[in-house]
């Protein structure tokens, strides 16, 4: 199959080009009449905070169908101050004004009283929004701003709270990887025709998957951070994949076979690989779907469509481009850049493997302990969501929210919302008295709103102000509470519900916690099954389960140490330190696990075959690692600097999954493939390819990289398959 696509790609090369210029134009002229938008939605269907939003759209309560923001404010000489008063009116009666659609709630209407700190000196405006698209909001933000700017009093400070007032700076993240990509395949490379065949490639993938990805933000929730990861997905794996099928073509050619047949020895060798580990993340990812998350099932969906396009690039127009370049892959070469001489058994990789061949026990000892000690913040690892508190002290909506701390408590910035059914109508109001009562004397509570009835006097809702802020675990600790013991106890005439975002919040997090072992029990048992049958052997693919677990534990402790305790967090603009946010370990575990299953698969079916061949163990491991380790090496390279980059994105999000990804790879790339694995089957020795007789008749053969290059491509025992790469 692989060979008949290879050649027919080739051979029909211009028509694949243009079939696919003309699918990344039809689907960039749907985006207008068909393209969705984005939206951020973690509620959890079931939930209790879930079913109280239901009964409050049920019973008449009003439910907002546009944004919200805040218009927060300070006056040294006090809000009420006539100097203040004035020009303040003034900005909000502009506003309803400015045609934007939008309803100010202001601290100086009748019962605005609440919206203005006991000290007088902060105060805050509501502004809401009718229904409009997402991209008008960013419209309305700078058109506010404008207004608030004319507003000039001595001692009188403005800022804007809501998303809509986010501050994101452009960083380009897109462009700092590709650049990064492209510097990090010359030097592999040394040809400007070679880097340029998988940039391209990766373009049109990254390019229809995006386009992908918008038209099924019409149709399944996606969170607004959505996009930037696909993206992030798609030029990291698909620049990898490109690059491996590259190198094999470029073997090819230097042991002498025509164009067209290198181009079929590549996609049937390095195109199987690329294969296995695209429908492995693909896979993995799509799993996320059995868990029913909401938007995260948006992002798992849009990972897995970015995957799948660049994957399909990478077989069917690399191809095609080979078929257009064919032996001049190698003009443009950079001045004084030469493939090695040394290559093989000369080569820097051979010598080092060796070396850690010679001393496998304190090979692996070290590096077992380095990936641990990485690993030991996961032991504090708290899940929750961020908020604008996460933000940089730059950005006006964490200036907001930190006024609102300021004047109201911390706990303003997160109330609960408690929904009370009244079984017999208003007439139970009085009874929510001393629910009231009690919760006013629970600690952790701040403060307690009178019960307000829905028009149809069903149900009542009842503001609780914690008295920590909504990322505290305290304020969690409180959300169990009140429903485990402060409300059964109340007395109150029917069911009540605690509800609010931050409810929804620690529901989601229970959610995710609660399955999150079973979810990472399938994906491994799966791997294990999977890599038995690749490389016929037991503790081959318990070693690279294992080794997995250790670098994706490493990945995790780095987050932790970073994004929750705050560790260096200001390199990569992280602003105060909160939990986790919830969905990330569930997101980042099985991506990594694909990804790392690439370089697992091309490592050790290289050593197989070297196993084969030889039979010595030794042998085969120096080998194998010799002649695999600079592409593994450039191809994780170019994953790194392309995460890094989006981890310089202000969304929190995007850094979050950033980081996570590179230094998962990071620590896959170098500790676990330079060094456990040589350890580990230096000592394991023969061993590593036994398998019980009874296993040998029900597993299956798979080859994962097709056969090898038939005699005359590769005369040389290793090295050849990557000589083009440079130490």
């Amino acid at each position: 199959m692989f060979q008949r696509l290879a050649r027919r790609c080739y051979r029909h090369r211009w028509l694949v080009l243009v079939g696919w210029v003309v699918l990344l134009v039809a689907l960039g002229a749907l985006q207008g009449p068909l393209g969705g938008e984005f939206r951020t939605d973690f509620s959890l269907p079931g939930s209790e905070s879930q079913r109280a939003l239901d009964l409050l759209r049920e019973h008449g309560f009003e439910t907002r169908t546009g944004e919200e923001a805040q218009i927060v404010f300070q006056a040294d000489q006090g809000v009420t101050d006539p100097s203040v008063r004035a020009p303040m009116e003034q900005f909000f009666a502009a506003i309803e004004a400015a045609g934007l659609g939008a309803t100010v709630t202001s601290p100086y209407e009748e019962g605005g009283r609440q919206q203005i700190a006991q000290d007088g000196r902060i105060a805050y405006a509501t502004v809401s929004f009718s229904a409009r698209p997402q991209e008008e909001y960013g419209a309305a933000a700078d058109r506010i701003r404008a207004l608030g700017d004319q507003v000039n009093v001595p001692g009188l400070r403005i800022e804007y709270g809501g998303g809509m007032f986010a501050e994101e700076a452009p960083v380009f993240a897109e462009a700092i990887g590709l650049v990064g990509a492209v510097v990090i395949l010359l030097i592999a490379f040394g040809s400007v025709l070679a880097m340029g065949l998988p940039i391209v490639t990766a373009l049109f993938g990254i390019g229809t998957g995006a386009m992908l990805v918008m038209l099924g933000a019409r149709f399944i929730t996606m969170p607004d951070f959505t996009l930037g990861a696909a993206m992030m997905m798609g030029i990291g794996v698909g620049v990898d994949y490109a690059l491996f099928i590259v190198t094999r073509y470029r073997e090819a050619l230097r042991a002498g076979h025509d164009p067209e047949t290198a181009t079929v020895v590549a996609i049937d060798t390095a195109g199987r690989a690329v294969l296995f580990a695209g429908m492995t993340v693909v896979i993995a990812v799509l799993g996320l779907l059995v868990m029913d998350l909401g938007s995260v099932n948006g992002v798992a969906v849009a990972i897995a469509a970015s995957v799948l396009m660049t994957m399909l690039a990478s077989l069917t127009l690399l191809p095609a481009l080979l078929g257009l370049i064919r032996e001049r892959i190698d003009r443009l070469g950079l001045p004084h850049r030469h493939a090695a001489d040394a290559t093989g058994r000369q080569s820097l990789w051979h010598r080092w493997s060796r070396v850690i061949q010679r001393r496998p026990w304190p090979a692996l000892i070290a590096g077992t302990a380095i990936l641990l000690i990485l690993a030991v913040p996961v032991l504090d690892m708290r899940l929750g969501f961020g908020d604008a508190g996460n933000r940089p002290t730059g950005d006006t909506s964490r200036r907001a929210y930190d006024l609102l701390a300021e004047g109201f408590g911390p706990g303003f910035n997160g109330p609960l919302l408690l929904v009370a059914e009244l079984p017999t109508g208003q007439a139970d109001l009085p009874a929510l008295e001393q629910v009231t009562d009690r919760l006013r004397a629970t600690d952790g509570v701040a403060a307690v709103s009178p019960a307000i009835p829905s028009p149809d006097g069903q149900v009542a809702i009842i503001q609780v102000i914690p008295t920590s802020a909504p990322q505290d675990k305290t304020t969690t600790d409180l959300v169990h509470r009140l429903r485990d013991e402060v409300v059964p106890a109340s007395g109150a005439p029917g069911p009540i519900l605690v509800s609010g975002l931050t409810a929804a919040g620690t529901d989601f997090t229970d959610y995710i916690a609660s399955r999150m072992p079973v979810f990472f029990a399938i994906v491994l048992g799966l791997s294990f099954l999977l890599l038995i049958a690749v490389f016929r052997s037991v503790l081959v693919p318990v070693k690279a389960v294992v080794m997995n677990v250790l670098s994706i534990g490493a990945a995790f402790g780095v987050l932790v140490a970073v994004f929750q305790w705050g560790w260096a967090g200001e390199l990569i603009g992280i602003g105060k330190p909160g939990p986790i946010e919830a969905w990330a370990p569930m997101m980042i575990f099985p991506i990594v696990f694909g990804l790392s299953m690439d370089y697992e698969v091309f490592l050790l079916s290289r050593m197989r075959e070297e196993y084969d061949r030889t039979h010595d163990n030794a042998t085969a491991v120096a080998d194998g690692l010799a002649g695999t380790a600079r592409v593994i090496s450039a191809a994780a390279a170019i994953m790194v600097v392309v995460f890094v980059a989006f981890a310089m994105t202000p969304d929190r999000s995007l850094k979050l999954l950033g980081l996570g990804l590179a230094a998962a790879i990071l620590v896959d790339a170098t500790l676990v493939r330079l060094v456990l694995v040589p350890a580990t089957m230096e000592l394991l020795g023969d061993r590593n390819w036994w398998l019980p007789r009874r296993l040998r008749r029900l597993v299956p053969a798979v080859r994962v990289e097709g056969e090898r290059i038939p005699a005359g491509i590769d005369q040389e025992p290793v090295g050849r398959a990557t000589g083009e790469l440079h130490d």
